[in-house]
C-alpha cells in the first residue's frame, strides 16, 4: 500500500476515537509485512488507567488475527505538532516490530519517519528473559 493510503486508514481511525474526556483524538495504522492493514484509535474510559491508545488498538488487532510481522505504522492525533507514541506503546510496539517505521503525521499533513529503535533505545526485550532464566 502506498504511504497516502496508509495516512487514510490513520485519519479514519483518529476520526473514531471515543475519547469524551480529553477530546484528544488518536488515530493509527499499522501495516502488516503481507500488506494488511490494522487499524486503532484511542478509547478511553472513565477510569483514566483503563484507556488504550491507538497504537496498541491497531498492534492488538493483528496480534488477535495472528499477524505477527510488522514494517510501518502512522500514527496522528488532531494537534499542530507531531504526536509520537508513548513509552507503553513504544515498549509494545518493539516487542513485536524492533525495526518498526514510524511515520508521524501532524494535521496540517506534515509526516516525520523515525523508527521505534530511535524512540525507545535500549528496549527491554525477550533476551532479558532468556537470561534470567539461565542463570
Amino acid at each position: 500500500m502506498e504511504l497516502s493510503g496508509l495516512i487514510k486508514r490513520a485519519e479514519e481511525a483518529r476520526e473514531r476515537a471515543f475519547a469524551p474526556y480529553s477530546k484528544f483524538k488518536v488515530g493509527a495504522a499499522l501495516q502488516a509485512k503481507t500488506g494488511e492493514i490494522y487499524a486503532g484509535c484511542n478509547i478511553e474510559s472513565s477510569s483514566y488507567g483503563l484507556t488504550i491508545c491507538a497504537e496498541r488498538v491497531a498492534l492488538f488487532k493483528a496480534i488477535s488475527e495472528g499477524v505477527r510481522d510488522f514494517i510501518r505504522i502512522v500514527v496522528t492525533a488532531d494537534t499542530k505538532e507531531f504526536c509520537p507514541p508513548c513509552g507503553a506503546c513504544r515498549q509494545v510496539l518493539a516487542d513485536f516490530a524492533p525495526e518498526l517505521k514510524v511515520i508521524l503525521l501532524s494535521s496540517s499533513g506534515k509526516t516525520k519517519e523515525t523508527t521505534i529503535a530511535e524512540l525507545l533505545p535500549e528496549a527491554f526485550g525477550h533476551d532479558f528473559l532468556r537470561h534470567r532464566e539461565t542463570g
